[in-house]
């Protein structure tokens, strides 16, 4: 293949109608061959030989994705692609130049969420599904993703030779199989378009009811004006209720959304042996031969479609009337493929396939009938090649290469820059934060796609990326320069240096005694000296964004404002302020290498030196700060959850560590690094393998020294629970969980009561964090407008806000929030009325963070209600009928250290420190003893007093909360299992199963894949069990099993961490220690020991060799 010039690539840039962005992404497990078909794709720009394609993994430029075969950070690269194509059925055919910007993601669920920031930067996405494994948990979570962006997808169904070597499927089998499959995809789709549109028809029904409600409102409002002045008439009450009942809901046709073959959204590949085809393929070779348009045997190539042998017409299944023909796409399409696999390799009836049977004899006379029947021309050397896959390979290259088939439908199929961004840009701008406050400049130059010189400039940056100094362009050699011979020798120094020590990391085999004293040997000299080896310069780190430019020109010393991830547009000035910086170098993304450019058009995705220290993960860049547009709101695929404390070997090396840190931190979109209270650093991880490869990252490029981790920090949460073996209240005079306390100075008393929340309410504030979070906001800045600018401007505020939020269609008001708050507990109130009856309207806070699932309830009075939405400026109520003292104290004084101290107690909890969830606070009295008048005034206490109350409410709410019984919520995984052994598959579940039940896991289903050796395990892990898992799974099977681990939420340990047994039967069954283990206590013990907090039991002396003896 011919090596594509740069400069050609660059200069198709200014052609947005033939650029494509398009992301490759994988689905359900890291093995669908996602890569070799990116191979395949870069070897037609002559880039890599296409003899190493699928074998050198081009874009995996780091050495542990390439031992480890899987991708794990995302990379682009820009290709280039020629075809001819036709304006009109009787012109004369064109050739046409187009630029492909691929994006490779990752596949494990580990790195999904560099998946999630490179969906944005994309127009389309090439879907990949094995076909023989199928859909699979990650095949959803990406699909969503495709979904949630509005991108195109094109599926690749790929592997097929697998059904021909493996499965020993035959043509027809193999054609169900594929059915069978497609049908799977489509009910992902499906099942996405039904939960839109039953959420579309709820929030219509909502919009009805409203509109019927204040219609009926206004009626009876004119009736009783109309008879008080005593005139009756019946026009306009006809009129308004018609009114009310307008606007009907709105169907829409999914039928634009789903996959299939004869919509050329559809490939059929094998990206291992190199070849792929599309329906559109297939019609085209066999229209002159059939004598069928082309148009009509797009339609009936797949589905249930016959041809009749004699009279070469196409029949349906209705008119078979009983003959045995085969469909259509098994007759021509699938038979055809089926035999070049049957002269090569053997097909179905070789022994194993050329996977176990490399050296099969080919039948040579069937070979040269296939090439002459195909018009193929195969070189003799290929043709007296004594392997079958050269063989092969050779055949299905020049009849069905993979590349045309992948890069014509990407062309035909996918949208253009400027059509993409017409579809999905819209919607998107609508759900960005205070969409109504968005410039219309801005808005028209995407949706436009205004891509001029003196267009606004909107980029969208989705992540950073760490480049070496000597990977950049200005520092690289020229292209005619050549290295002497000592720059050679330290470079394949260098390579071997870095190949050996991953391998050796990869091994991770330990020396012995042995091994480490040969080792000391060789590395001393004979006078005795150590050798000391030469250390290399330093090769520093610079962070390179990774961008798409949606509107206007980016030339290279532009200032464009970087915009944070939590900024909005109806304040652009708040803090921290958006900075100006300048574009000090652009580049074009070639996967392992990068190119300079000088300027960059809309529509483009580029590489942007100059926002190192503006930009923490991902941000937007706009060359105007009023009325800019945020969009940088991207739901990640996968959350932190394993943190890990580091510190270095040599503490010397403390502030290197740090700034390595901080380096990693801002080059991956998941990391992300934290300081305890206790000065330990923490490193937050999405699983096992992202911690071993951010280590691996630290060690070697941003700290480069020797860092040693600790155990992994596992999260948990503390509730309560009303179980029937609860001890005895502490006060049996008053109601569980009550507690009565007054501070060290008896001058204030505080009377509070802890109970558990109903599980749906828990739940439903779990799922409305965003909401919480956003309402706590709007109502500081209410307060703070309030204090600055008066009740004026407070009101024009507050119109402020409800338009902004009118934009937001995720958002609702105050009073939806509290209606649908109010009704989790309607259940809960039938049993306990007096208790849960408005407890909306008296919350005062919700914990920990003013956004977690607990809630403080003030029956008082002396706290400002959260749901208020117009907070009432009088706060307090007055006990006695006489006006207090100006210096006098009342509760109402008290309500901001109350809320503070209920979010210390939320935020650690008495079992072990950690997060509480699902509680109740009611503050039922305060009251503040008056002081006598030789003593000074209480106003002069109120320092004093305040860390009193403070500390006063936190003990108090953790004496209610260990008044029920305390449970611990542990963190889980969902685990999918595919078993893949056809011999002695009972033993491979046996093995599965004993290492899960060891694990504490629970098996939720299990099935087997019709067709298919595959069984597939469905189960749920505690994270606190987790690792180590999978590499135990995948040796207790000898590597037949494979799970993916993906974080599911908090689930209840039934279990009292303070059990012990009383009743006489525990008692005789399991005496006075307790013989069976406490498994609640032990997390919470392992908890606590870790925290320096008191371990109750532990013993500090074990085996000592010399104890006290007893006195005889």
């Amino acid at each position: 293949m011919p090596v594509v010039n740069p400069e050609k690539l660059i200069a198709l840039q200014r052609r947005a109608a033939e650029v494509r962005n398009l992301k490759i992404c994988i689905l359900a497990h890291v093995d669908h061959g996602k890569t070799s078909l990116t191979d395949a794709l870069i070897a037609t720009n002559g880039i890599i030989s296409p003899k190493m394609a699928g074998k050198i993994r081009y874009l995996d430029s780091r050495p542990d994705e390439q031992l480890r075969g899987i991708t794990m950070e995302s990379s682009a690269i820009s290709l280039y692609f020629s075809m001819s194509r036709r304006s009109d059925a009787e012109e004369m055919p064109v050739q046409k130049e187009y630029l492909i910007n691929l994006i490779d993601s990752p596949g494990h669920i580990d790195f999904s969420s560099e998946v999630s920031t490179a969906s944005r930067l994309c127009d389309g996405a090439l879907v990949l599904v094995d076909a023989v494994e199928g859909v699979c948990s990650q095949t959803v979570t990406v699909l969503r993703q495709t979904w949630v962006e509005h991108l195109k997808p094109l599926l690749v169904i790929n592997k097929i030779d697998r059904l021909v070597t493996e499965l020993r499927m035959s043509a027809a089998e193999a054609y169900t199989h594929l059915s069978k499959l497609l049908e799977q995809v489509n009910a992902v789709i499906g099942s996405f378009f039904q939960g839109e549109r039953m959420e579309e028809d709820l929030q219509w029904r909502e919009r009805v009811e409203e509109r019927v409600a204040a219609a009926a409102a206004k009626e009876q409002e004119k009736a009783e004006r109309k008879a008080a002045r005593s005139i009756l008439g019946s026009d306009e009450t006809e009129s308004t209720t018609t009114n009310a009942g307008d606007g009907e809901f709105e169907e829409k046709d999914d039928q634009d959304l789903y996959f299939a073959p004869e919509k050329n959204n559809v490939i059929f590949s094998s990206a291992i042996d190199g070849w792929a085809f599309t329906v559109r393929q297939f019609a085209s070779l066999y229209e002159k031969k059939l004598g069928i348009k082309r148009s009509v045997l797009e339609k009936v190539l797949w589905g249930d479609f016959y041809l009749e042998p004699k009279t070469k017409r196409v029949l349906g299944s209705k008119h078979l009337k009983g003959r045995a023909l085969k469909p259509m796409f098994v007759q021509l399409v699938l038979e055809s493929v089926w035999a070049v696999y049957e002269a090569t390799t053997g097909g179905i009836n070789g022994k194993g396939g050329y996977r176990l049977h490399k050296f099969y004899n080919s039948d040579p006379a069937m070979v040269e009938k296939i090439a002459k029947s195909l018009s193929l021309t195969i070189a003799p050397h290929i043709l007296r090649s004594r392997d079958p896959r050269a063989l092969m390979t050779a055949l299905f290259s020049a009849w069905l290469p993979l590349s045309t088939a992948v890069l014509v439908s990407t062309i035909e199929y996918l949208p253009s820059p400027p059509a993409a961004q017409a579809n999905r840009l819209p919607e998107l701008l609508d759900a960005s934060p205070a969409a109504g406050h968005v410039g219309k400049n801005i808005r028209e130059a995407i949706e436009n796609f205004q891509a001029e010189r003196d267009a606004p400039i909107v980029a969208y940056v989705s992540k950073m990326v760490a480049v070496r100094a000597s990977e950049l362009p200005q520092t690289k050699r020229g292209a005619g320069d050549s290295m002497t011979a000592d720059e050679a020798l330290k470079a394949a120094r260098r390579k071997r240096a870095e190949i050996a020590k991953a391998r050796k990391a990869a091994e991770n085999e330990s020396s012995n005694d042995i091994d480490g004293m040969a080792d000391a040997l060789d590395s001393a000299r004979l006078d005795g000296e150590q050798a000391v080896e030469a250390e290399e310069p330093e090769d520093p780190e610079y962070l390179i964004g990774f961008a798409r430019l949606f509107s206007g020109t980016l030339n290279v010393g532009d200032d464009v404002y970087v915009l944070p991830p939590k900024f909005s547009p109806d304040n652009p000035h708040a803090a921290p302020e958006p900075q100006k910086v300048k574009v000090t170098g652009l580049y074009l993304m070639m996967g392992r290498g990068l190119e300079s450019l000088t300027s960059v058009p809309a529509g483009v995705v580029f590489g942007i030196a100059g926002l190192e220290g503006h930009i923490l993960k991902s941000g937007t860049l706009c060359s105007q700060l009023e009325g800019s547009v945020n969009l940088a709101g991207i739901s990640m695929g996968s959350q932190p959850i394993v943190r890990v404390a580091l510190e270095p070997v040599n503490p010397g090396n403390l502030d290197k560590m740090i700034n390595g840190m901080r380096l990693l931190e801002q080059s991956d979109p998941c990391a992300i690094y934290e300081v305890l209270e206790s000065g330990e650093h923490v490193i937050l991880t999405a699983g096992e393998l992202h911690l071993e490869r951010c280590l691996k990252d630290l060690r070697e490029r941003f700290a480069r020294c020797e860092i040693q981790a600790g155990e992994p920090i596992v999260p948990y949460r503390e509730t309560i629970v009303s179980a029937a073996e609860m001890a005895a209240p502490r006060d049996k005079n008053v109601p569980r969980g009550t507690v009565m306390a007054t501070t060290a100075s008896k001058q204030i008393t505080i009377r509070l009561r802890v109970l558990p929340l109903p599980s749906k309410t828990t739940e439903f504030m779990e799922r409305n964090v965003g909401i919480i979070r956003q309402l706590y906001a709007e109502k500081k800045a209410q307060e703070k407008s309030r204090q600055i600018m008066g009740d004026e401007d407070e009101e024009n505020g507050d119109h402020e806000d409800t338009a902004s939020r009118t934009h937001r269609p995720d958002l609702i008001s105050v009073i939806d929030f509290k209606s649908k708050l109010q009704d989790t507990f309607t259940e809960e109130a039938a049993s306990h009325s007096e208790t849960w009856a408005n407890v909306a309207d008296n919350i005062t806070a919700f914990g920990p963070r003013r956004i977690g699932p607990n809630v403080l309830v003030d029956i008082t009075g002396s706290c400002q209600k959260f749901l208020q939405e117009h907070p009432i400026e009088d706060r307090g109520s007055v006990q006695s009928s006489e006006a207090p003292r100006p210096d006098t104290l009342t509760a109402a004084d008290f309500s901001d250290k109350i809320s503070y101290a209920f979010q210390l107690a939320t935020a650690q909890g008495p079992l072990c420190s950690e997060p509480c969830q699902g509680i109740a606070v009611f503050l039922e009295e305060v009251t503040v003893a008056a002081v006598s008048d030789d003593e000074p005034s209480s106003r002069d206490q109120m320092g004093r007093l305040t860390g009193e109350v403070i500390k006063t409410v936190r003990d108090s709410i953790r004496q209610g909360f260990l008044d029920w019984s305390p449970r611990l919520l542990l963190a889980m995984y969902s685990c999918e299992i595919q078993a893949s052994t056809p011999l002695l598959l009972a033993d491979v579940l046996g093995r599965v199963y004993a290492v899960i039940t060891r694990r504490r896991g629970r098996i939720i289903s299990e099935s087997m894949k019709e067709g298919t050796p595959f069984f597939t395990i469905l189960s749920v892990l505690p994270v606190a069990e987790s690792f180590g898992f999978s590499e135990e799974i995948r040796k207790r099977t000898s590597g037949a099993a494979s799970p993916q681990l993906v974080f599911q939420g908090f689930e209840l340990l039934d279990e009292d961490p303070f059990w012990v047994p009383f009743t006489e039967d525990e008692l005789e069954d399991l005496g006075e220690l307790a013989d069976r283990e406490n498994v609640a206590k032990r997390y919470m013990d392992r908890v606590r020991e870790r925290k320096g907090l008191v371990v109750r039991g532990k013993k500090l002396v074990r085996d000592a060799e010399k104890q006290k003896t007893l006195k005889r």
